[in-house]
């Protein structure tokens, strides 16, 4: 049977946290401002578009 005694994701080589948590701060920020400018051009469409 194999081994299950170890993570093999947090022992492997070339995982890089910092990009990864850079990345994942990236996704956050593109998420919480489009999210913002749709909600603005969905204002703007309810104003001066009825």
């Amino acid at each position: 049977m194999a081994e299950h005694s170890e993570v093999a994701y947090t022992t492997a080589d070339g995982n890089d946290y910092v990009a990864h948590e850079q990345t994942y701060e990236g996704f956050i920020k593109l998420v919480k401002y489009g999210t913002a400018f749709v909600v603005f051009i969905l204002a703007m469409m309810a104003i001066f578009l009825t």
